[in-house]
């Protein structure tokens, strides 16, 4: 028979979870603090969180944030002793190592996951899930599933990485379509030209990757006193139309202190070593 598995948390990415171990025939216990979620067809609601724990070798926990995680496994320690949990809820690396001691010390096998792809790719060939601490197998749940490593913290570490990219990528989106409106500049018009705008992202970061890996930052192609130009023009224009630049701001800030600092014919992955050496890191 196909092991047992116990899900923690019903919210869309909980439930899709469930739903696919349910239908890989996996007997499948679910438990939510919400009651009135709904409970994945193929599934069993269980009560409690120990007495969901109680029915399955492995526990997959999915919820809001690490502070759920915490209060929802504190009560149930002694019933996980011995099994085998998967925490893929998304936080910080920190708080991954952190949740990772607090299984160690309960003799409770731990790995820390980051699925990186919507709710709708999960028991698809679309999923993508990364993990670290235990490595562990979860076909069910389809796609790719990438182990980084023994430290629990890894698969964080690439999630708020990724995430950074994506919603600051989408704030770019946000604000551009303001800027672009306050020209009278229909949005649908704007799109087509944002979109080969957003074709460049590949190249951007396979340059700038490999640079800072070899310590290349030449500014033969873009250099940071050139960009810095272009981020005031945009300040200027956002400025006069009434429309927040802060984030502008401070992407300009950071390429006047690498400026400042005799960086400014450099290419823009130095503004990263840029971000570190403000840091201290």
């Amino acid at each position: 028979m196909t092991e047992a598995v116990t899900v923690l948390g019903l919210g869309p990415m909980g439930n899709a979870l469930a739903a696919a171990f349910a239908k890989a025939g996996h007997p499948t216990t679910t438990w939510n603090r919400t009651a009135t979620r709904p409970t994945p067809p193929g599934t069993t609601r269980a009560a409690s969180v120990a007495a969901a724990v109680a029915t399955a070798p492995l526990t997959v926990v999915c919820l809001l944030d690490y502070d759920a995680v915490r209060s929802v496994l504190a009560p149930a320690g002694d019933a996980l002793s011995g099994r085998h949990l998967v925490n893929l809820t998304s936080g910080t690396p920190d708080a991954a190592r952190e949740v990772a001691g607090w299984a160690a010390d309960r003799g409770i096998t731990y790995t820390d996951g980051a699925i990186t792809t919507p709710t709708e790719t999960i028991g698809t060939d679309a999923a993508m899930i990364l993990h670290s601490g235990h490595p562990v197998a979860l076909p069910a749940l389809g796609g790719t599933q990438r182990y980084l490593g023994a430290d629990p913290g890894r698969a964080a570490g690439y999630d708020v990485a990724l995430l950074d990219l994506f919603w600051t990528s989408v704030a770019g989106v946000i604000h551009a379509f303001a800027m672009a409106r306050a020209e009278n500049i229909p949005a649908t018009e704007l799109a087509s030209f944002a979109k080969d705008i957003a074709m460049l992202m590949p190249s951007v970061i396979d340059e700038h990757s490999a640079r800072l890996d070899k310590g290349d930052h030449d500014g033969d192609y873009a250099n940071i006193t050139a960009v810095a130009a272009g981020m005031h023009h945009i300040i200027e224009s956002a400025a006069a139309r009434g429309i927040d630049a802060s984030v502008m701001r401070a992407a300009h800030a950071l390429a006047a202190r690498a400026i400042e600092a005799g960086h400014g014919g450099d290419g823009v992955s130095r503004l990263t070593l840029e971000l570190e050496r403000a840091s201290g890191s």
